[in-house]
């Protein structure tokens, strides 16, 4: 697979009052054709800046950005073959759905019947068809989020940049969206590029998770490589929960820390299986989740864990514990 866009050595510096700030700090990066690609990571890590020089709205310090081989690092945003969804969906509440999806194409000067078959295509492709000529402020959240959406897809750009657009959205219609944004990718086969500080929602939908950190990439992967592989215990951290304990715990010679996420672990007072490696402590507190049960254990050492077996056993606080993890579902990795 081709790459769409490349990200060469990119950094931007923000003067500031006190000393320069790199919110971007000498960060390369290849997006390829017809992906989903995230970037995650708590606030002020980087992500929305970087979204912006992709789209133009900030002007890159050093480096050079390229879409589809061409250098576009010095182009003005409406030169750039990109369009950007944002937070607030930005529709105009006096045009109909219909006209403001037909915007960016009528003020590209084409024909009439052109625009209407494309927002007719685009209403459509939302499953909106039936409400072209409300307005906006007549719509639910989430039909708005898809009225943005096709607004900004209808005229064909390279690379749709998707700037925290599900977080205005309550729980459920997130959930929903999720699954909507993914089908249009992929319906489209157009590349995504999608900023977020939410973990479930880039494990969800991404082809690939860039999570940032201090204006850099700790890791480049997969969901499942991010989660499961993670190459620093920031990103462990970061990416759902991952106890951290010394491996004496376990019975390891080793003395730094090793991780495991709650849900390999295994509660049991039973012997355990091959392979598996056992410890105890005390139960000090249960937390109810719907699907799963947290079990927080406080071992020998002091050092506090917290588990989710798929099995939860009816268990009281200040029992007394014995849990157990798949030695293959250790996590080592860097500081």
């Amino acid at each position: 697979m081709s790459d769409c866009l490349v990200i060469e050595s990119v950094t931007k510096t923000f003067a500031h009052t006190d000393a320069p700030v790199k919110a971007v700090d000498d960060l390369s990066l290849n997006i390829r054709e017809n992906e989903f690609f995230t970037l995650l990571g708590p606030s002020g890590c980087g992500k929305t800046t970087l979204l912006r020089l992709i789209a133009g709205l900030e002007k890159t310090s050093t480096g050079r950005i390229l879409l589809s081989g061409d250098d576009i690092t010095s182009l003005p945003p409406n030169r750039r073959p990109v369009n950007t969804v944002f937070q607030n969906y930005a529709l105009f509440p006096h045009m109909t759905v219909a006209e403001n999806i037909g915007f960016g194409l009528k003020m590209l000067g084409r024909p009439d019947t052109e625009i209407a078959t494309a927002v007719t295509d685009a209403l459509k492709t939302i499953r909106l068809e039936q409400l072209g000529t409300r307005k906006p402020g007549e719509l639910s959240g989430g039909q708005q989020q898809r009225v943005a959406l096709a607004r900004a897809l209808v005229n064909r750009p390279r690379v749709l940049l998707l700037d925290e657009s599900l977080s205005a959205l309550d729980y459920k219609l997130r959930k929903d969206m999720q699954i909507e944004l993914k089908r249009l990718q992929r319906e489209t086969g157009v590349t995504f590029v999608f900023v977020t500080h939410d973990q479930d929602e880039a494990l969800s939908m991404s082809d690939r998770i860039a999570v940032m950190h201090k204006g850099r990439i700790a890791q480049l992967g997969t969901p499942q490589e991010i989660y499961h592989q993670p190459a620093s215990r920031f990103v462990a951290d970061f990416i759902g929960i991952c106890n951290f304990v010394n491996g004496g715990i376990f019975g390891l010679s080793e003395t730094q820390d090793v991780g495991f996420r709650p849900e390999d672990a295994q509660l049991n007072n039973r012997t355990h299986k091959d392979g598996d490696l056992q410890a105890h402590g005390r139960l000090t507190h249960i937390t109810y989740h719907g699907a799963t049960t947290h079990f927080q254990i406080t071992l020998s050492s002091g050092e506090k864990v917290t588990l989710a077996p798929h099995t939860a056993p009816d268990l009281t606080p200040d029992s007394e514990i014995t849990f157990s993890v798949p030695a293959d579902r250790l996590i080592r990795c860097a500081p």
